[in-house]
C-alpha cells in the first residue's frame, strides 16, 4: 500500500531530530494504530549527493569505502533502506534484538510527504523549521512501533506512562591524543560543557543539572539523581507521555524548568497509576523510572557501545583524513606531526576500523532510550515484559525498554565533530577561569555557578 495525500491527517507530530521528524498515527486502521512514523528531513543548506549516471546515491564514495565490508548497506536503494538495515546489521548486533526495533518500510506518494510537512510546521520549534524541512524526494518511510504505548493485548489494560530519556555520552574520554589545552575533558563530561556553550547562545534558558556519568554510574542513588535532574530541566533530554500524548518536556531544547503550575499537572496526572498520597506521587514515579534503569542494566550494552570511540574525535579525526585520502589540515596547522605519525602511519584497515567505531558510537550517543509502564493487575502479567517493583507503594508495573533514533551518522559530519568539540572545551576552560578561587577546575558541579 502507498499512503496518499488524504493519509497525511492520520499523522500527528511527535517529535523530531537531526535527520529525521516523527509523527504518531491518530487514524483507524488496524494496520497503523500503535504505530509512529518516522520521514526524513532534507537541510535546507544541503544538496543531494549525485553520483555519476543522475540518481542520488545513498552513500558517497567515502562512505562507499568505510562500509565495503556491509553488503546489505552497499546496496542499499534508498536513505530508508540504508537506516533499517544499519539498525539491522551494525547496531542490533551490538545492542541485541530485544531493546532494538528496525521497523519495516512503507511506500509514500510525493502529495503525503507535502501535505505533512504543510501540516506539521506550526508544531515544530522554530530553529527546526529553519534549519529543514521534509523530504520530498523520497518514495518510502519508516514505520515503528510506537514505544510510548504497550502494544494490545500484552498487559492487563489501563493507563501507560512512557518516558523518554536521551542519555548522551556517559564516560570520560582517556586518550592519548587529548591535547594538553583540552585536559578538562579527561574530567568534566561533554555534556556539562557544551551546556555552558548552550547557554552563552541562548539555546537553553538555564544550565541543567544533569550529567550522564550519574546515569551511567552503575550507583542507584546517582541514577536517581540524574532522573531528579533531567525531571527539574528536561530541556530536550527526558520527555514524559501518557497513552501516547506528551504530559511533560517539549520537543525543543527550550523546555525550561518544570514549573509549578506543570509539576502540579503531572502530579495529578499519576492520580491511580501511582498510589501514594498527594504530593508524593511525582517522588515515587521518578523512583520508579530510576529502580528500572539501575536493575534492568539497559544502559550497560549502550555504554559499551559508546565506547567504541576509543580514540576521541581529537585522535579519530586523524584517521578520517587518511580514509578520505587527503592531507592532514590539523597536522598542517599545528606542525605537530611527530605526535600523530602514529595515526597517519597505520594502514588503511586499521583507519577504516577507527572511523566505523568512532561513527556507531556517535550513533549511541545520540540516542534516545523510551521506557513503557504498565500497572500489573493481580498475577495477570504477559510472560513476553520485564517487571519492576515500586517499594514505596507495593505496586508491580510491566515495562519495556527500547532505544530509539539510531541513524547511521553521515562521516562528512567527523570535520563538523571536531569543530564542535574544539570550540565547547575551549569556551569552557575561559570560564574556567572566572570560577571562584575554592571551587576546583574539574569539579563537575562547579559548571552549576556558571549559569547564574
Amino acid at each position: 500500500m502507498i499512503l496518499e495525500e488524504k493519509d497525511a491527517s492520520d499523522w500527528i507530530y511527535r517529535g523530531e531530530g537531526g535527520a529525521n521528524l516523527v509523527l504518531a498515527y491518530a487514524g483507524s486502521s488496524s494496520l497503523f494504530v500503535g504505530k509512529v512514523i518516522r520521514i526524513q528531513k532534507a537541510r535546507k543548506n544541503e544538496k543531494a549527493n549525485k553520483s555519476v549516471n543522475g540518481f542520488v546515491s545513498v552513500l558517497t564514495t567515502d562512505e562507499q569505502l568505510l562500509w565495503r565490508e556491509n553488503k546489505e548497506l552497499m546496496s542499499s536503494p534508498n536513505k530508508e533502506a540504508l537506516e533499517q538495515r544499519y539498525v539491522m546489521n551494525v547496531i542490533i548486533p551490538l545492542l541485541g534484538p530485544k531493546h532494538v526495533d528496525a521497523g519495516i518500510r512503507v511506500s509514500v506518494s510525493k502529495e503525503f510527504l507535502q501535505s505533512v510537512d504543510k501540516k506539521v510546521t506550526k508544531q515544530r520549534p522554530p530553529w527546526r523549521v529553519n534549519a529543514a524541512n521534509v523530504d520530498t524526494s523520497h518514495d518510502s518511510a519508516l514505520i515503528l512501533n510506537d514505544h510510548s504505548l504497550f502494544s494490545q493485548g500484552i498487559s492487563s489494560g489501563g493507563d501507560c506512562f512512557s518516558v523518554e530519556i536521551k542519555p548522551k555520552c556517559g564516560f570520560l574520554p582517556t586518550s592519548m591524543f587529548i591535547s594538553e589545552e583540552n585536559k578538562l575533558k579527561r574530567s568534566v563530561s561533554r555534556f556539562k560543557m557544551h551546556q555552558i556553550l548552550k547557554l552563552e547562545h541562548n539555546e537553553i534558558s538555564e544550565v541543567s543539572e544533569y550529567d550522564p556519568l550519574d546515569l551511567f554510574s552503575g550507583s542507584k542513588e546517582r541514577v536517581t539523581e540524574a532522573i531528579k535532574a533531567l525531571y527539574s530541566i528536561p530541556q530536550n533530554n527526558f520527555r514524559v507521555f501518557l497513552n501516547g500524548s506528551i504530559i511533560l518536556g517539549g520537543s525543543g531544547e527550550s523546555t525550561g524548568r518544570t514549573s509549578p503550575k506543570i509539576a502540579y499537572a503531572f502530579e495529578d496526572a499519576l492520580k491511580g497509576f501511582i498510589q501514594s498520597s498527594d504530593g508524593l506521587r511525582t517522588e515515587c514515579f521518578l523512583q520508579l523510572v530510576s529502580d528500572t534503569v539501575y536493575d534492568s542494566g539497559v544502559l550497560d550494552k549502550l555504554l559499551e557501545v559508546q565506547k567504541l570511540d576509543k580514540l576521541d574525535i581529537e585522535g579519530a579525526i586523524h584517521c578520517y583524513y587518511d580514509v578520505i585520502n587527503q592531507p592532514c589540515p590539523l597536522c598542517k596547522e599545528s606542525g605537530q606531526l611527530e605526535k600523530y605519525s602514529s595515526l597517519h602511519g597505520l594502514p588503511l584497515d586499521e583507519s577504516l576500523k577507527i572511523v566505523k567505531e568512532y561513527m556507531t558510537a556517535a550513533t549511541a550517543k545520540d540516542c534516545s532510550l523510551m521506557i513503557s509502564f504498565q500497572l500489573r493487575k493481580g498475577c495477570d502479567s504477559a510472560p513476553s515484559c520485564d517487571a519492576v517493583c515500586l517499594q514505596s507503594t507495593n505496586q508491580v508495573f510491566d515495562y519495556k525498554a527500547h532505544f530509539i533514533d539510531l541513524s547511521l551518522k553521515p562521516l562528512k559530519r567527523m570535520e563538523a565533530y571536531y569543530k564542535l568539540d574544539k570550540k565547547i572545551v575551549s569556551f569552557y576552560t575561559q570560564k574556567q577561569k572566572f570560577v571562584n578561587g575554592e571551587e576546583q577546575v574539574g569539579d563537575p558541579k562547579s559548571s552549576d555557578s556558571l549559569s547564574h
